[in-house]
């Protein structure tokens, strides 16, 4: 029959529709049988609504239409959501970046940008050093050795100089003397050679005799 043709025959049934409506109304409205709810529903069975298109229907070939055979396509359900504990389980190490370096890319890309950047920063050093002896100043090594006052003991040590002027260190913790060292070794050994051979009985007489005698 031709689109155009198709459409108007459609739209004439609607139409009918529409009318055939209006008296069902009315009969009710004069007292008789509703046949709204009670009469045959095969033309509403025939054709096919769009959602939303205030009850107009499309019946046969109409519904195949340009533009509106896309009307009746529903679209396809979204993806379901994962829950947090499926979400969970792709989580691994590589989720945080701890094995960026595996894929051997990377890492060599750093290397190579560490050295620039320690070349950079040597050039800048030796441009301000010359520009610093171009006018005559006198460079200054920082002694990173020397101990300051307020890095001295909370008892109030001060720097002290040897005779010849040089700067001594001050320590900050008890350090044994050579003496206390040997001592504690012997005493250690004493007590490895006792656990090795001396019995259980000699040891107790060992402890006894030095408790009668005060040691």
């Amino acid at each position: 029959l031709g689109e155009f043709r198709i459409r108007d025959l459609n739209d004439e049934i609607n139409k009918l529709l529409r009318e055939k409506g209006h008296w069902e109304y009315r009969i009710k409205e004069l007292g008789g049988p509703d046949y709204a709810r009670i009469g045959p529903k095969m033309l509403d069975h025939e054709g096919k609504e769009v959602p939303g298109n205030r009850g107009y229907k499309y019946f046969g070939a109409a519904k195949d239409l340009p533009g509106v055979r896309e009307l009746f396509e529903k679209e396809p359900l979204p993806p379901p959501r994962k829950t947090r504990a499926e979400l969970m389980k792709d989580i691994d190490a590589e989720y945080y970046g701890y094995r960026d370096e595996d894929d051997g890319i990377l890492e060599p890309l750093e290397q190579e940008h560490e050295k620039k950047v320690i070349a950079e920063a040597v050039e800048k050093w030796k441009m301000e050093r010359e520009a610093r002896l171009a006018r005559g100043e006198e460079e200054e090594e920082e002694n990173i050795y020397a101990v300051h006052e307020e890095e001295s003991d909370e008892e109030g040590g001060k720097e002290r100089e040897g005779e010849d002027g040089q700067q001594k260190f001050i320590a900050h913790v008890p350090v044994p003397t050579q003496q206390e060292i040997e001592e504690a070794l012997v005493r250690r050994k004493k007590m490895e050679l006792l656990q090795k051979y001396a019995s259980e009985t000699l040891l107790a007489q060992s402890e006894e005799a030095k408790t009668l005698l005060g040691l």
